[in-house]
């Protein structure tokens, strides 16, 4: 067999690389963690840019008591540069019951309309506010059809999103798929796990998954154990949606419920 020349030995190690990279990228995991990380991402800058929003409206209607930031981004863009004019019927179709309460609100306000140049500017904030919400509804819709699709056990287990934010922290579901138990109980936590090891300060009983609900919600003292279970379930689920591709979530769940259960009732 004649001896490669440097050229060939280059070429067929580019065609090696590009093939690599091709099958690395060949599974929708990818997007899927690009999805979860644009949806974090878009969900921090609008609670960034509400902050700014709530702040400068208050100047023109400092009496608006609104919890909801979507709703509030709409009645700023509903109620235009002048909200006195605002009827009851506009304010009900946009707040419910709310309606008649701001209504009241505007009446006795004490707050100084804003001149056209003035609103125009706050309304271009609203409404990039409310882009950002659809940003949010359109990639929380594609997570969950496909999350479910490529971590079909992973996501009867937990939320999607959580399912979502677990493997772009483990960068592949092969990976997912080999990490040990205590390693997916720290996904998320490793700027405190650093801290723990150079610093000596106290050890991250969980990072992500305190995301659930059923860990961040129940009493501190069984928090670490909770999220020691979930972790063991997410371990063997991610095992089958990562390599056997088998769905045995179902029986997890009902293990799952019951340890939880029992660890509920420790004092």
């Amino acid at each position: 067999m004649p001896k490669e020349t440097p050229e060939e030995k280059r070429r067929r190690f580019l065609e090696t690389a590009k093939a690599s990279i091709s099958n690395a990228y060949a599974t929708e995991e990818h997007a899927i963690i690009q999805a979860i990380d644009a949806y974090n991402e878009a969900e921090k800058v609008r609670n960034i840019l509400y902050e700014r929003l709530e702040e400068w409206y208050s100047m023109y209607f400092p009496e608006a008591r609104i919890n909801n930031q979507s709703t509030y981004s709409k009645m700023v863009i509903a109620i235009g540069s002048d909200k006195k004019k605002a009827t009851e019927e506009q304010l009900k179709a946009l707040l419910g019951d709310k309606a008649k309460a701001v209504k009241e609100q505007i009446g006795r306000s004490i707050g100084r309309e804003p001149n056209p140049d003035e609103y125009s500017a706050i309304r271009m904030v609203a409404e990039e506010s409310e882009s950002l919400f659809r940003l949010q509804d359109g990639l929380d819709a594609y997570l969950q059809k496909s999350v479910k699709k490529i971590m079909p056990n992973i996501s009867y287990l937990i939320d999607y999103k959580i399912a979502a934010e677990l493997l772009a922290k483990a960068g592949s579901m092969q990976r997912l798929a080999t990490m040990p138990a205590s390693t997916i109980q720290l996904l998320g936590a490793e700027k405190a796990l650093f801290k723990h090891v150079k610093f000596g300060t106290k050890a991250p009983k969980y990072g992500v998954l305190f995301k659930l609900p059923q860990i961040s919600n129940a009493n501190r003292r069984v928090r670490g154990r909770l999220a020691r279970l979930y972790a063991t379930k997410i371990s063997i689920a991610s095992r089958a949606d990562g390599m056997s591709k088998r769905f045995i979530a179902d029986k997890l769940k009902v293990q799952l419920d019951k340890a939880a259960q029992k660890i509920y009732k420790i004092k």
